[in-house]
């Protein structure tokens, strides 16, 4: 599965080569791809989330912690939201805030192209653009693992070939 999923990542990332920016697409391939070409070289946490999902409430204080305790060392937070009506999003992110960027899918494509498996579901980036951990649901004893698993990819350097 894990192959499948940098296969997309790959596939993803050569549809962002091509320039399209987030103000002339709606497509939430093209608004990720610009995304992740935007932070290459940076860890980066992709979290896929909904308004009806539980444990998503509980994980926005923390990635705002890790966005902002993390982003001076070149990490940074994209968000997936899948839900169908763009006003269920705004409604819970006017109650839970994100200091990150947030793509819509309300179609599922991205969760599809990524095989969710759980909600939420989060894809740990380093600073290769490979993926190297994944995570189904939020689990509040995790949290040390989590952010020391984004603490040992920041500490990782990029072997250029």
């Amino acid at each position: 599965m894990l192959k499948k999923i940098i296969a997309t990542f790959c596939f993803l990332s050569s549809i962002a080569l091509s320039g399209a920016s987030l103000a002339q697409s709606n497509d939430p391939s093209t608004q990720l791809n610009t995304l992740l070409q935007t932070h290459q070289g940076k860890v980066i946490y992709l979290d896929f989330w909904a308004s009806w999902c539980g444990p998503c409430k509980k994980s926005f204080p923390w990635m705002n912690e890790m966005q902002t305790r993390y982003a001076p060392d070149g990490f940074t937070v994209i968000t997936v939201n899948l839900d169908k009506e763009a006003l269920l999003a705004n409604e819970f992110l006017a109650t839970h805030p994100a200091n990150f960027p947030v793509v819509y899918d309300s179609e599922g494509i991205l969760a599809k192209q990524y095989k969710l498996v759980g909600m939420p579901s989060s894809y740990l980036i380093g600073k290769d653009g490979e993926i190297k951990r994944s995570h189904a649901g939020f689990i509040n004893k995790q949290i040390p693992t989590y952010e020391q698993e984004i603490q040992l990819l920041l500490q990782q350097s990029v072997i250029k070939h």
